[in-house]
This record gives C-alpha cells, sequence and structure tokens, in this order.
C-alpha cells in the first residue's frame, strides 16, 4: 500500500522558459487548427500579446520538471504499474510565448478501491507566471495497478 502519510507532500517547484517554437509544435502534436496558436502575426489581430499557450499546454510544463514523473521516487512505486487517470485545468489568465512559469505541485490525495488492489494518487499543480499572477492548476490522478 502506498503510504498515505505522503499526502500534503510538495514537490520541488521549478521554472520553465516558454518559446514560441514550442508553443506552435504543441499546436500542432495535439491538432489545433486556429491560426492564433501558431501565427504570430494572427495573434496580434486577435487581440493577444504574444503567441498564447494552447488549452492543456501546462501539462507539457510538468514534463520539464528536473526528474522525470518524480511522483515515482517520491512514493517508491513502480513506473510500469502506473496509468494515467484523469486530467483536469482551470485557467485563470494567458500563457504567452516569452512567459516564465514556475510550477508547483503536492499530492493532495492516496485511496484504495477494490480492497487495495487500485489506488488512486491525486496530484494539484499551480502555474505562476514571472509576475506573480497564477495563470491556471491541474490536477491529475494516477492509478496505480497492486
Amino acid at each position: 500500500m502506498i503510504d498515505k502519510n505522503k499526502i500534503g507532500y510538495e514537490f520541488e517547484p521549478f521554472t520553465v522558459d516558454v518559446e514560441k517554437g514550442r508553443l506552435k509544435f504543441f499546436a500542432k502534436a495535439i491538432g489545433e487548427t486556429n491560426p492564433v496558436y501558431i501565427d504570430e502575426m494572427a495573434a496580434k489581430q486577435a487581440g493577444y500579446k504574444a503567441l498564447p499557450a494552447p488549452p492543456t499546454f501546462m501539462f507539457s510544463i510538468d514534463l520539464d520538471g528536473p526528474v522525470f514523473l518524480p511522483i515515482v521516487p517520491v512514493l517508491g512505486i513502480d513506473i510500469g504499474r502506473v496509468l494515467h487517470g484523469t486530467q483536469d485545468f482551470q485557467y485563470f489568465g494567458q500563457i504567452y510565448a516569452g512567459d516564465t512559469i514556475t510550477q508547483t505541485a503536492k499530492i493532495v490525495d492516496i485511496f484504495d478501491k477494490k480492497n487495495g488492489a487500485l489506488e488512486f494518487i491525486v496530484q494539484e499543480n499551480s502555474y505562476t507566471n514571472q509576475h506573480g499572477e497564477l495563470m491556471g492548476k491541474s490536477q491529475q490522478t494516477l492509478v496505480y495497478r497492486n
């Protein structure tokens, strides 16, 4: 069983520079066809100050941390038994090319179902820009198969 004493554990924050090439690549990767996400002129004509990050881009920030899936070593779990269960996003502002985003994360819940056959780890992440403004939050649930 995963140690429920890890509820409340806060991961080391890290910072990512948001580059316009990366935003364009992400937009293409998710099949985004709106030109504001791939053309700077279209973005500015639409009223954006720079190329905006497409929805769900915050997830890719998570992958830039100093440790890939830091929850694995913190909980001492086998990555081969981890499934991605859910991912939810809340948006409070717009992330743009040129921003510097700091990601903070913590484990907010651990629970089990089916008499411990499945354990669930809920992690909440926050994304703050270089001006100290909270741009968004995400919550993901990982499923651990025992």
